[in-house]
């Protein structure tokens, strides 16, 4: 996940409560792992240095972007916790998914200028911005950052796919293990615990994103938790048995 922590748009809402932007180089960012190219030369690494315009803070429950806002940048998630969702015909939330530190999100206003869901702060984040064009103009310098944004934009497509897939063929405990161990691994990749995570989403907006109602979403837990396969103490979650998990989310390919 490389550019990640270097983008991010301009596409605040137009009433941010949100502090002065700050200027900052990637180089010297704790993320550049996760969000950047590596390997890169001091020239270039300079170059990419100039992407990030700034950093905002965005409060909890605000969006950092709304649907039908202009698109004209990518956000690199530095700190917090966020939500994607979009509205259904009939008026209902429908979240679309969650994003942690070191991802990028924006990338749904590229192909028609124009951002196609809300994305809303779950927790009270900081976001790098980096202007789309500054990325493209940089992109033909540093071949490296262009084959980084396909990569990214690549992930993104092969993400959609694997949300199809758990919300067409898995049943309701085999859904929520998938999300349970996508959000540790997520979270390992950024150097946090392997086995204990603490859900920043309600259990209605993880039932949302999983296509389950909230009863079925709570019923689950608590089946995992009389099994044996996890720990739950409000939002904080402990993975018990993670290969159990596993084992529940690779019998749907046996169905």
């Amino acid at each position: 996940m490389t550019i990640k922590a270097i983008m991010h748009t301009q596409h605040l809402t137009p009433t941010p409560q949100i502090k002065d932007t700050i200027k900052v180089a990637c180089s010297n960012c704790n993320l550049r792992e996760l969000c950047m190219p590596m390997g890169l030369s001091q020239d270039d690494m300079l170059k990419v240095d100039g992407l990030v315009a700034s950093r905002r803070s965005v409060k909890r429950g605000q969006a950092l972007f709304q649907t039908g806002e202009k698109f004209n940048a990518l956000f690199a998630i530095r700190t917090g916790f966020f939500k994607t969702a979009v509205t259904t015909p009939d008026g209902r939330d429908q979240v679309t998914g969650f994003q942690m530190a070191g991802e990028i999100m924006g990338l749904d206003g590229i192909v028609n200028e124009r951002h196609s869901c809300d994305a809303i702060a779950l927790e009270d984040a900081e976001v790098c911005i980096m202007p789309f064009d500054r990325i493209e103009e940089i992109s033909r310098e540093v071949g490296a950052l262009q084959h980084h944004v396909h990569k990214i934009m690549s992930r993104e497509i092969v993400r959609e796919h694997g949300v199809m897939l758990l919300l067409g063929s898995m049943r309701a405990d085999e859904r929520l293990a998938a999300f349970l161990l996508n959000l540790v691994q997520r979270l390992q990749a950024r150097g946090f615990s392997s086995s204990a995570l603490i859900l920043r989403m309600t259990r209605e907006e993880i039932g949302s994103y999983l296509g389950m109602k909230l009863e079925t979403v709570s019923r689950t837990f608590s089946k995992f938790a009389d099994e044996g396969l996890i720990e739950v103490h409000q939002r904080q979650v402990s993975i018990l048995n993670a290969e159990a998990l596993k084992r529940l989310v690779n019998a749907q390919a046996c169905h």
